[in-house]
């Protein structure tokens, strides 16, 4: 198994940096709407799953408004790297562009795999200053609560670069679930107002730079679950649920127009795990009457980029 670093992976992700050819991942591209993965190039001798030498081609970035694309990484350090040089990037695009950069976190082993941000080159090269960070959902827990995911990712690893503490953006965790959600989504809306966070001219919903989530084995992503009544909210920035199939019982969340509207999503899936829901989300039988909440996520102004390994991809028997 090749442990090279996977930094091909992230060159078609991000204009910022220089085009390397690497033996550890594979990249491919599907056009939205579409479940049918197509090799950019690869090694004519490799198999569907095997370490591939890949190069997204120069239109790729461009094309990221119609393109998701599909990473697949032989170790997590390569998937790790390739992360960072992609968030690394678009910081650095973002924040020359509008002065700001807005990330959105989620919880689990997606902050893991944000450490090499912490550590050179990134840690001196990124203007933190320019980042805002928010939560694409949060458990109604106290900040030094376990299960917090603000906890989470102050000890992981916003602890350990220098991001300004009033542009992080936690939950008001003194208020009840239903007083959270409203004031977590007055909070967008008053930076949106402030010009922090874009607006998507597409959906009119908050645009944020980079979306950070991961996928649980059941295929939820945030607190959007299988089933809930709340992935058909198409109204509200953010909402709550109560009854959370996982605990605890008691989140907010980010609805799916907001997710939706991000500039550049990054989906991290992981682990044999995930591999039923991802099964199910890249095969060709889907039915839109029972789609997985992972499904649901589609891109309606900007690009979709799934950094996967191995045995997330081992159900699938060709791509």
């Amino acid at each position: 198994m090749s442990t090279a670093t996977g930094a091909a992976a992230s060159n078609s992700l991000s204009p910022t940096t220089s085009r390397r050819s690497s033996p550890s991942s594979r990249i491919l591209t599907t056009p939205r709407g579409s479940l049918s993965c197509r090799l950019l190039s690869s090694s004519p001798s490799q198999s569907p799953l095997g370490p591939v030498s890949a190069m997204a081609s120069p239109g790729a970035a461009g094309e990221a408004a119609s393109r998701k694309k599909l990473l697949i990484f032989d170790a997590e350090k390569d998937l790790a790297a390739s992360l960072a040089e992609h968030a690394a990037g678009l910081s650095e695009k973002f924040a020359a562009e509008r002065s700001a950069f807005t990330v959105v976190l989620s919880g689990g082993s997606l902050i893991k795999a944000l450490r090499k941000l912490a550590e050179p080159p990134y840690l001196e090269a990124v203007d933190w200053s320019r980042w805002h960070v928010f939560w694409a959902d949060e458990r109604v827990v106290p900040k030094d609560h376990a299960d917090s995911n603000y906890k989470l990712a102050m000890d992981e690893f916003l602890s350990k670069v220098p991001v300004p503490a009033n542009q992080v953006y936690a939950m008001n965790d003194a208020l009840s679930v239903e007083g959270a959600a409203d004031d977590y989504e007055n909070c967008l809306k008053q930076l949106i107002k402030n010009g922090v966070i874009a607006v998507s001219p597409v959906t009119g919903f908050p645009k944020f730079d980079l979306m950070l989530l991961g996928m649980g084995p059941d295929g939820h992503i945030a607190s959007l679950f299988p089933g809930h009544p709340i992935v058909n909210e198409n109204q509200k920035l953010v909402t709550y649920v109560k009854d959370s199939p996982k605990p605890p019982p008691e989140r907010i969340t980010f609805t799916f127009p907001v997710i939706n509207s991000s500039a550049h999503i990054a989906l991290m899936v992981t682990g044999a795990g995930k591999a039923g829901a991802v099964h199910k989300a890249l095969s060709a039988n889907e039915s839109s009457s029972d789609l997985l909440p992972v499904e649901m996520v589609e891109p309606q102004d900007g690009e979709m980029t799934w950094f996967t390994d191995k045995p997330a991809m081992s159900m699938l028997s060709r791509i």
